[in-house]
């Protein structure tokens, strides 16, 4: 159901929705672009810290972000407030597997979108990928 919509949204828009997975796991990386990929509809570029994901969002223009908080060199919770003072309306999509309930409190007031639990089931990433595009993105 959750496919059929964003492909739906895609056709509608006329191209793909590009999306940035940054995560330190390149297997997470991996199960993502997967259920990315599935969809027919996501365009995936990847980063494995905050830094090159504060590179690439001031390169290129996505229309989503998924962000892991626990991540070296640059935490997730600091490229989300980055995120947000370099693209303010930019949604990010916090998916963590082992980071404190205050590291998430502060993920969403630094102005994460929303927040998935690892491990993140298919149908449930593509129903909140859905919903934050249907919320957020601009044809």
């Amino acid at each position: 159901m959750y496919i059929e919509k964003m492909q739906e949204m895609a056709r509608r828009r006329g191209r793909a929705f590009k999306i940035l997975i940054v995560d330190d796991e390149p297997w997470v990386r991996d199960v993502l672009d997967q259920f990315c990929r599935i969809t027919n509809t996501l365009e995936v570029d990847m980063a494995e810290n905050g830094n090159e994901a504060i590179s690439k969002i001031t390169s290129f223009d996505y229309d989503l972000v998924t962000m892991d908080l626990v991540m070296p060199e640059m935490a997730g919770v600091d490229a989300v407030a980055k995120i947000r003072e370099i693209r303010p309306h930019l949604p990010v999509i916090v998916i963590t597997g082992n980071a404190t309930e205050r590291l998430i409190n502060q993920a969403g007031v630094k102005g994460a979108t929303s927040l998935l639990h690892k491990p993140v089931a298919l149908e449930d990433f593509i129903a909140e990928l859905v919903s934050t595009l249907e919320k957020t993105a601009v044809a």
